[in-house]
Formats: structure tokens, C-alpha cells, sequence
């Protein structure tokens, strides 16, 4: 089977929309707790983010979700930002435990808050650029 490409061996990608201020907030809210060191990020407007969506069989445009990619898997909505959450450390890991309420469920709580995310939390005219304070974190530069 092809291994995604920009990834190495046990590192896990989380795919997140760059001009989205709720995305660069969440993104930076899991750098701040210590986020596991083999979960690396790219915004799916970058090159490599777009890579990473056409292995995953993801469209590469016009994407309105966070993706979690690990190996030939990958998840999206409400169950990838579960799936990083347990990858941070006590006590904010235990809300990973919410990814066993049926998919249905918590994608509906998902989409409500991702179709709104533009207008309650404003959006950036271009990608974000890169805190310099997380060397190696990102795909892209």
C-alpha cells in the first residue's frame, strides 16, 4: 500500500483550513498543550495539504473540514479533532472520549459550528503565515 506523501514513518498529519481563524486558534491551542511531537499540520491550502487530500480521496478544493491523517487512514470532522484531542495530555485528552457518541451526532454538532465558523469567527484574506515558535510542526513553510 502507498504511504501518504510529506509523512514519515508514525508522524500523523492534521489538515486544517489556513484562513480560518477557528482552525488557526485550534491549531494553536494544540501546540500551547503539548500536542504529541509525531503530529505535524498543513493548512489544505498549501501544496502539501492538497497532496494529502488527494491520497486521502479528499477533494483538494474548496475542503471545509479538518482532516487527521495516520498511516493509509484518515478521519474527518468531529471524529478527527476526537482523534487529536486523546493525543494531548491529562486532562484535555479525556474529551477524545466523546468520539464513541455515534458519528451522526457529533458531525451534526460539527457542521453546525464549521458552517458558521466564517461569520462568528472571521477568516484571514490569505493563509495564516507560521508561528516561528514551532520549527518542524508544519508541512509547509
Amino acid at each position: 500500500m502507498p504511504t501518504p506523501p510529506f509523512i514519515k514513518p508514525g508522524e500523523k498529519v492534521v489538515l486544517y483550513d489556513g484562513v480560518c481563524k477557528l482552525c488557526n486558534g485550534w491549531v494553536n491551542f494544540l501546540l500551547r498543550r503539548k500536542l504529541a511531537r509525531n503530529v505535524r499540520f498543513a493548512a489544505v491550502q498549501s501544496e502539501e495539504g492538497k497532496a494529502l487530500l488527494r491520497f486521502a480521496g479528499l477533494p483538494d478544493e474548496n475542503i471545509r473540514t479538518i482532516v487527521l491523517i495516520e498511516g493509509n487512514r484518515h478521519w474527518v470532522r468531529a471524529q478527527a479533532i476526537l482523534r487529536v484531542m486523546r493525543l494531548l495530555p491529562f486532562p484535555w485528552g479525556l474529551l477524545s472520549l466523546l468520539r464513541f457518541i455515534p458519528h451522526f451526532i457529533s458531525n451534526f454538532f460539527y457542521n453546525c459550528i464549521a458552517v458558521n465558523r466564517y461569520r462568528l469567527f472571521g477568516r484571514y484574506d490569505a493563509q495564516h503565515p507560521v508561528s516561528p515558535d514551532y520549527p518542524g510542526r508544519f508541512l509547509h513553510r
